[in-house]
């Protein structure tokens, strides 16, 4: 369905004063280009100025049958009819004829002439560009100046080149690459002189590529960013030609389509179907593009895939025969976002227009091609142009307007965030509108520039019926035919060569609004308003991308650039003024849409308290808050902002919710922006939701919270034992905001700030504010970085910070965060040892002891027996002693990496007993037992066998025999008084464990390590009772396994048991 709407898109039109009545009319660099009837003379006017003065003009080398104009280069290209034969011609520095008396020099495609540099200028140019077939059709690229040529069966590609005066070798030709027309042409005003032209670069032109079609004969080509449309009859084929220095495989005998096909069907009238092919199902249609390659001076190599295909039936009409529906306007429609610059960037948006006499379609193709809009016209279309926010038709009386999608297409690929609940766009599928109609008497043409829509209409009142084109009847013949020039016209039948100037898109979007304002008071929920909303958002949308590209392409005047600016700012103004307006119709539509009125109020820039004076329902009024409104309003409660609301709009918010959502309310009081809400008014109607609803956990916190807001602390305790510990917990993990807030600054995550609720529970009970960030963190409801930002914010020392790393080492299983912690503790741990002053002045006690950490926590381990040796008795102080204890625990447990420890231990002495045990626990973690052996006997020896019977175990057993024991031996005969370590040896547990272990380990044990025990025992230990010494125990066990012979063996176990004396000897030495 298309809309209609009475907005008038033009201001004013004039009359271009011409002296003979244009057979051919087209637009370009500022330019209106004339071809007078008969075809051999080209004359150009200004648009730009008023009254259209003319530039120059200049004859032809023949009758013009086709004409276009390039912006990239500035030439003209011409199909022209001389003497029976078709020729094309490009026309470069054309207007160097501002005075018609330039020389104008001709050439071939590829043959520049060396005089021009001697001439003292560069003159107006004629190219001939040879083709072996005649050409039907040709058509510009808007982007890269390169030309297309369609003939009978092919489509031939010339790139356009760029040739300086210093260097005219052909073989050194350049590819001329996004040019822009203030580079490549002279200026336009009317009378300027051929020295006034640009100097110092010549175009040419180079064969690259030929594409040979089959079943298809070209009637109207397209070319824009390596996009190739062709348009036959009732077909439309897209290609995308792309670049490769790689060989191509598409070079196949189907290339050259035999001239036999129509021939042989010339006896049958073929009736097509309808087909539709987008993206790689186009390559199943029936005609076969084939590549021939003919570029010789760059090597590229060129590949085609297929983009779209589209096959119309004929069918009848009103007003047009079915011999008359063909199709016609074909164009490729390239759309740069304001990010892109034209002179570096491939375009954003592509587009590809045609049009039946009866209906336009318009299809994007980048991203994926895509249908946008079907233009079903009320009578008979003759020809259609599509510019950036409007699709202008002609018919034979008439000039109509309709909207397009393109800046919906555009704003999608520019801003990722198109879509989401930050920023929305109408969509690309929004059905299109007519515009109010301009009527005029038999239009035959229209062209676009800029804001200058040019017709040319002509009135026949002796014979109308030659107004309408001559179609020939389809599929009896598809010769190649030129209609010969029409007779001119002698004054009587009038002519006439209309510029209508469309009006700035934004006084086109102000009388939008203005007619919006009749749907707004009639029915402000109406589809029509917003769609007309709609529409006015995309003209605005593009007007902003043009002010973007003009800005770019502003060459440095200050007065351009900053009436661009005040533009930009005046668009961007009714931008805002547009987006608060589709967002009061979506707060008050149906549920379907409501969440689109969030997106728009925010790129509004309207405050909350702006969007609520716009929804507040009218008194006496049936209607409530609507629910995009209350969509709106609670994303912006339940999301983080710097904005805080007044009293009165707080409670007016408290309001809303009791009487739409009363369930939502908890939420609301949360919220960061209801600080100032008044807590007495509030805790009423909290009291009267628990009253209604009944009690739950969050409700009664929220009231808490009003009580201390109150400063009422006994209501407020009283409130807060209502429910367990536990349960309150949970509370807080239903609604964390009860305890934090984000601290705004642009949603940054780290960045947050706590409530009086939380500082108070710092004070009174900081173990259910622990155990509640700890649930907050493991419900992924917080971040450990803004845990540590809270409790940095409730304490001066750390200990509450300790205390929620000591928590969450006990509930959390992630390995990261649990290596952090681990570090995060030792490094604290080490801090309270090595300053005992800010230990002493800790007023905070931790919530855990080292006993209940080892007793509930993996992490901590359980204290070695051998630690009791060495930790003092009594430290300075108890945070001293539990500090100590901890940091032995982590060290015993077998979670702390302890390569990350080693460098903060350098801070501990070794002095210090204590201080000695914990580099000990590092080097036994580490499994360097000789150097902590060595190190215990020096130090402690004491408690040298409890860590052996602890630490010496399994594999390391050997170390027993290895180490160990020879060490003692040595130690005990070189010591002047060696009672410690006799004693230490003589200990009953280091005996039953040599009577014990001795057996698996016989191997490691040397002749030399036995007589040392054995003298050891004999010699320096008289206290060692005769019952033990001469017991068979040791010196049996020793004889049976110093010697590996089971035969040698049984001997010495028989010769321990008889004899007493001199047995080491024998024993060791058999």
């Amino acid at each position: 369905m298309v809309h209609v709407y009475n907005c008038h898109p033009f201001t004013s039109q004039q009359i271009v004063q011409v002296e003979q009545e244009p057979g051919l009319v087209c637009c370009g660099g500022g330019a209106l280009i004339v071809v007078a009837t008969g075809g051999c003379k080209v004359e150009a006017y200004s648009l730009e100025e008023e009254g259209c003065p003319l530039i120059c003009r200049f004859a032809t080398m023949g009758a013009v049958r086709k004409i276009q104009h390039s912006k990239i280069g500035d030439y003209l290209v011409t199909i022209e009819e001389k003497n029976s034969a078709i020729y094309l011609r490009a026309y470069t520095n054309w207007r160097c004829q501002a005075e018609e008396k330039a020389r104008i020099g001709v050439r071939l495609l590829g043959h520049l002439l060396r005089g021009a540099s001697a001439w003292g200028g560069v003159q107006t140019e004629i190219i001939e560009i040879p083709l072996s077939d005649h050409p039907v059709a040709v058509a510009c690229c808007s982007v890269t100046g390169d030309l297309l040529v369609g003939c009978e069966n092919t489509l031939v590609l010339f790139t356009l080149k760029r040739q300086n005066e210093e260097n005219l070798n052909p073989n050194q030709q350049n590819p001329l690459s996004f040019w822009s027309s203030a580079q490549q042409s002279c200026s336009p005003v009317a009378g300027q002189t051929s020295s006034s032209c640009q100097k110092d670069s010549f175009l040419d032109f180079e064969r690259s590529v030929i594409l040979h079609l089959s079943k298809m004969t070209p009637k109207q080509v397209a070319l824009c960013g390596g996009f190739v449309a062709v348009q036959a009859e009732l077909e439309v084929l897209v290609l995308k030609l792309e670049v490769t220095s790689e060989p191509t495989m598409q070079e196949s005998s189907d290339a050259h389509p035999s001239g036999d096909y129509l021939e042989d069907q010339s006896d049958f009238l073929l009736i097509p179907r309808h087909q539709e092919l987008l993206g790689n199902r186009a390559e199943d249609c029936d005609v076969v593009v084939g590549v021939e390659n003919t570029g010789l001076e760059d090597g590229r190599r060129y590949t085609r895939t297929y983009v779209l295909f589209r096959r119309f039936s004929p069918e009848f009409f009103q007003g047009c025969s079915v011999e008359e529906m063909q199709l016609h306007s074909l164009q490729l429609y390239p759309l740069f976002t304001s990010n892109q610059s034209p002179l570096l960037d491939e375009p954003a948006c592509v587009f590809c227009f045609f049009s039946l006499p009866n209906a336009g379609y318009l299809y994007s193709l980048r991203g994926g091609v895509e249908l946008l809009s079907t233009y079903q016209y009320p009578e008979k279309v003759q020809e259609a142009v599509l510019t950036d926010h409007l699709l202008h038709v002609i018919t034979k009386s008439a000039l109509q307007s309709f909207t397009v999608r393109c800046a919906a297409v555009a704003a999608r690929i520019e801003d990722p965030y198109i879509d989401t609940t930050i920023k929305a766009c109408p969509p690309s599928s929004l059905e299109t509108c007519a515009l109010r109609m301009q009527l005029f008497i038999g239009l035959r043409s229209i062209c676009v520039y800029g804001r200058h829509v040019v017709l040319f209409s002509a009135a026949d009142s002796e014979a109308p019926e030659e107004t309408e084109r001559h179609t020939q009847r389809r599929g009896l013949t598809r010769r190649w035919i030129i209609t010969s020039p029409k007779e001119t016209r002698t004054a009587g039948h009038g002519w006439n060569l209309y510029v209508v100037d469309m009006v700035s898109p934004l006084t086109l979007y102000q009388e939008m609004a203005e007619y919006s304002q009749n749907y707004a008071e009639n029915n402000p929920q109406s589809q029509s308003l917003r769609h007309l909303l709609s529409e006015a958002h995309l003209l605005v949308r593009t007007a902003l991308l043009q002010t973007s590209k003009r800005h770019q392409d502003s060459t440095g005047d200050p007065d351009e650039k900053m009436a661009t600016l005040t533009e930009k700012q005046e668009l961007e103004e009714v931008f805002r003024q547009n987006c608060s307006q589709l967002g009061d119709s979506f707060s008050r539509g149906s549920p379907k849409d409501c969440h689109l009125a969030l997106p728009y109020y925010r790129m509004s820039g309207l405050s909350v308290t702006d969007v609520m004076s716009r929804n507040r329902p009218l008194p006496g009024s049936p209607h409530s808050y609507g629910p995009g409104f209350l969509f709106y309003l609670k994303h912006y409660l339940f999301e983080e902002t710097d904005e805080t609301l007044s009293t009165e709009t707080a409670d007016e918010v408290i309001d809303i919710f009791s009487q739409s959502e009363p369930s939502l309310l908890v939420t609301v009081c949360a919220s960061p922006c209801m600080k100032n809400v008044n807590p007495a008014r509030t805790l009423q109607i909290l009291q009267c939701l628990e009253d209604t609803a009944g009690v739950s956990v969050s409700l009664t916190i929220t009231m808490a919270t009003m009580m201390l807001h109150l400063g009422n602390l006994p209501q407020y305790t009283e409130l807060m034992e209502r429910h367990a510990e536990m349960l309150l917990v949970y509370g807080f993990i239903e609604e964390p905001r009860l305890l934090l807030h984000d601290g705004g600054g642009g949603g940054k995550k780290e960045q947050v700030c706590t409530t009086a609720l939380a500082r108070q529970l710092a004070n009174s009970q900081p173990g259910l504010l622990v155990a509640a960030m700890v649930a907050l963190h493991e419900n992924s409801k917080v971040q450990l970085e803004q845990a540590d930002f809270i409790f940095k914010e409730l304490s001066c020392d750390n200990s509450l910070q300790v205390d929620f790393w000591e928590a969450m080492l006990m509930a959390s299983s992630q390995d990261a965060v649990i290596q952090e912690l681990l570090f995060r503790l030792a490094s604290v741990y080490i801090d309270r040892l090595t300053n005992t002053i800010s230990n002493t002045t800790s007023k905070q006690k931790s919530l855990k002891s080292a006993e209940d950490l080892i007793s509930s926590c993996s992490h901590f381990g359980a204290l070695h027996p051998w630690l009791t040796v060495l930790n003092p008795a009594q430290m300075s102080s108890s945070q001293h002693q539990e500090a100590l204890h901890k940091l032995q625990a982590l060290l015993c447990g077998p979670s702390l990496s302890v390569g990350t420890v080693v460098p903060l231990l350098e801070r501990l002495s070794e002095e210090t007993t204590w201080g000695f045990s914990l580099h000990l626990l590092c080097a036994t973690r580490r499994e360097q037992y000789d150097w902590s052996i060595e190190k215990l006997l020096d130090r402690c020896p004491q408690a040298i066998i409890a860590y052996a019977n602890h630490h010496l175990q399994d594999k390391h057993m050997a170390l027993w025999w290895t180490k160990l024991l020879p060490e003692l031996c040595d130690r005990t005969r070189a010591a002047a008084d060696g009672s410690i370590l006799l004693s230490v040896l003589n200990g009953r547990r280091c005996v039953f464990f040599i009577q014990a272990h001795l057996k698996g380990h016989y191997g490691s044990l040397t002749a030399k390590t036995c007589i040392e025990i054995i003298n050891v025992f004999f010699i320096h230990s008289p206290a060692v009772p005769w019952s033990c010494r001469t017991s068979p125990g040791i010196f049996t066990v020793i004889a049976c396994f110093s010697v590996k012979s089971q035969k040698k063996r049984d001997a010495r176990v028989e010769q321990a048991a008889s004899s007493r004396s001199g047995i080491a000897r024998s024993i060791c030495y058999p």
